[in-house]
């Protein structure tokens, strides 16, 4: 993987996540990128990370409390060059009166894999100042909403909202469980 450094808004669209759920991961301290002149900055190792976190996240459905401590973890008993050939990556957590531990397998190579091709989208997300607009951005807005109005013209009204209903349906959808069974070594 490339060696990069990316505020949270461009991390945030290469990983395909709105800035708000990875400002809040962060703000809840389940991610802890570094912070330099008020911005986070992720680094490659800590947009892994962020990869993990949010698979595990959309996996399994974990609350920030789970989500934190795999997060914590990983930083802590992960080295930088394990990060780069491991395959798979496994965790285990084990309850405080259980026996055997539950494990998770991470596939570690393609998530890796597809930050590397998510990468260039990081350049069209620049972070601009607060309250600046760039030059031009009314004429691109204006152009904008003439397409999406060429767009929309032979649609109707419920077909909008089916689609929005759809697609928020899409989102709220549980992760997939499956079952296999391991016989024991003879």
């Amino acid at each position: 993987m490339r060696t990069v450094e990316l505020k949270l808004k461009q991390a945030s669209a290469v990983l395909g996540v709105s800035p708000k759920d990875l400002q809040n991961l962060v703000q809840l301290n389940v991610l802890k990128p570094s912070r330099k002149d008020a911005y986070y900055w992720f680094d490659t190792r800590r947009l892994l990370e962020a990869k993990v976190t949010f698979y595990l996240k959309e996996s399994l459905g974990a609350s920030t409390g789970v989500l934190a401590r795999f997060a914590r973890a990983l930083a802590n008993d992960v080295s930088d060059e394990d990060w780069t050939r491991l395959r798979y990556l496994k965790l285990s957590s084990r309850p405080v009166r259980g026996r055997e531990a539950i494990e998770v397998r991470i596939p570690l190579r393609n998530l890796a894999k597809e930050l590397d091709e998510q990468l260039p989208r990081a350049q069209f997300f620049r972070d601009l100042p607060r309250g600046r607009k760039r030059p031009g951005w009314k004429r691109e807005l204006m152009r904008n909403m003439e397409a999406a109005a060429d767009d929309l013209a032979g649609i109707t009204a419920d077909e909008i909202r089916s689609a929005i209903r759809g697609y928020r349906a899409g989102k709220k959808s549980l992760p997939e469980i499956t079952v296999g069974g391991e016989k024991r070594p003879a």
